[in-house]
């Protein structure tokens, strides 16, 4: 591929990196009967906020203070009561069992207990299961986190304590109780912990990656349609799948995350900022209104470069040749670099069908855009409306190569080069390719000296700063 004269470029393929993306953690809370039983909704709450599916088991005292009606409008599914419920084969996965309690030990990937009342926590300690939530967590092999709850005597006995150093032994992990005011008039421990901190600890037990935390990221998806029109328009085949996957990507990652969606029949990720726009100007007007708030933009969605001079008032009838005079929109990538920011990072998206990484690159250089994503458009299993793409991700100095995936594996793979922009890393390499040894050999001094001389020429000859 041809440079600019006086840059070279690095071209990169990542390989083997470990996934360690976060996907749709799936998280029962069990509910024991306690004044704080109120507290697990919030709960249920605070890990929806995280993308987690939380499903709900109660006992029989926990009933007492909440009904599972609240639950199940919470979550949207069904919770589990007691072991002679009726049967739910609709609600068992394939491959695990049609048993309730055995089918939901399987489906999660935690169980955490809160509040934890000095019953239940006897019960898991000595393995009695005589309900529904006893009986499940012998049947789970996922983590286990139990917060307790209860009065401070009842929290300092002898017996509550041998019982949680047993659980600890067996590798569950206690959410330690606050302390303070209690419901029975005391002061002391014994209160449950904040339901945002339980959360907390649930998404460490899952090695929930927060690594977008503190990031406002604006992401525009979809096409946009230009009227010709009142019944007919410009437009493409975009579906908005990559940016919606950017956009749940971010929001998982814990970005608070603005789609500007164009037409698509996709569902936008839950808690995020969703504004729906037609056409280019509205989709320019939606963005521009925003992007000063955001920390990242990325502009993924497929905007059309031109739209008809004239849009006519009634139905165009099919009366031989026509022909439309059409005017280009206005280059909303460009008008964001223009407007940045201190700080903000600006990426776009190339969708080619020749010469990718050359109009990729001449795009990234007009634009003034930190970095471009660069597909192929008319490959096969790749681009629109595909539920699988491979792109390059073009900085003005590397070409990294993200291979065939799904495209919410996609989003992942760009948010992690993205990152990289934020925290770049220098290699040193000369210009004619080799790597400069960026370690010493203590084996010797002579060699150390070598050495030292070596990368003292390398400095001297211009470098290439790989980011």
């Amino acid at each position: 591929m041809a440079s600019a004269p006086g840059v070279c470029v690095c071209r990169l393929r990542r390989k083997n990196l470990p996934l360690l993306y976060n996907r749709v953690m799936r998280v029962l809370v069990g509910v024991s009967g306690g004044i704080a039983a109120y507290k697990a909704a919030e709960l249920v709450r605070a890990l929806q906020r995280q993308s987690a599916e939380v499903r709900v088991v109660m006992t029989a005292a926990a009933q007492r203070f909440v009904q599972p009606l609240t639950f199940a409008a919470l979550t949207g599914h069904r919770v589990y009561a007691g072991l002679w419920d009726e049967p739910s084969p609709d609600d068992a996965a394939p491959g695990q069992s049609g048993i309730d309690h055995i089918a939901e030990a399987q489906w999660a990937d935690a169980l955490v207990v809160a509040p934890a009342t000095a019953n239940i926590l006897a019960k898991f300690a000595h393995g009695i299961a005589d309900d529904f939530l006893s009986t499940l967590y012998l049947a789970v092999t996922a983590p286990v986190l139990v917060a307790p709850a209860m009065n401070v005597n009842m929290w300092h006995h002898p017996a509550t304590q041998a019982n949680l150093e047993i659980l600890r032994q067996r590798g569950v992990r206690v959410v330690e109780p606050g302390t303070g005011g209690l419901a029975c008039g005391m002061v002391g421990a014994g209160r449950m912990a904040e339901p945002e901190s339980i959360a907390a600890v649930v998404l460490s037990a899952l090695h929930h990656r927060r690594d977008f935390a503190g990031e406002t990221v604006l992401v525009t998806a979809g096409g946009t349609r230009e009227a010709i029109d009142p019944v007919r328009f410009l437009g493409n085949g975009s579906s908005g799948k990559m940016g919606y996957a950017l956009a749940d990507a971010a929001q998982s990652r814990g970005a608070s995350v603005i789609l500007v969606s164009g037409p698509t029949a996709l569902y936008a990720p839950a808690r995020c900022e969703l504004v729906k726009v037609t056409t280019a100007e509205e989709m320019r007007a939606a963005v521009l209104e925003r992007a000063a708030g955001a920390t990242l933009v990325i502009k993924a969605a497929a905007v059309a470069d031109y739209r008809p001079l004239a849009v006519s008032g009634h139905k165009l009838r099919r009366e031989g040749p026509l022909t439309l005079e059409l005017t280009p929109t206005e280059d909303i990538l460009a008008e964001v670099v223009r407007r940045r920011r201190p700080g903000q990072l600006i990426v776009g998206f190339a969708a080619e069908t020749e010469n990718q990484m050359e109009n990729g690159r001449a795009k990234l250089l007009r634009k003034g855009a930190d970095a471009i994503v660069v597909n192929n458009a008319a490959g096969e299993h790749v681009g629109i409306d595909s539920d699988t793409n491979a792109a390059t991700f073009l900085t003005p100095t590397t070409a990294i190569e993200l291979p065939l995936m799904p495209k919410r594996q996609l989003a992942d793979r760009i948010l992690d080069e993205i990152l990289a922009l934020r925290r770049p890393r220098p290699v040193v390499i000369e210009l004619d390719g080799r790597e400069v040894p960026q370690t010493r050999n203590q084996a010797d001094e002579r060699a150390r000296v070598q050495e030292e001389e070596t990368i003292a020429a390398a400095r001297a000859r211009r470098r290439l700063i790989v980011e």
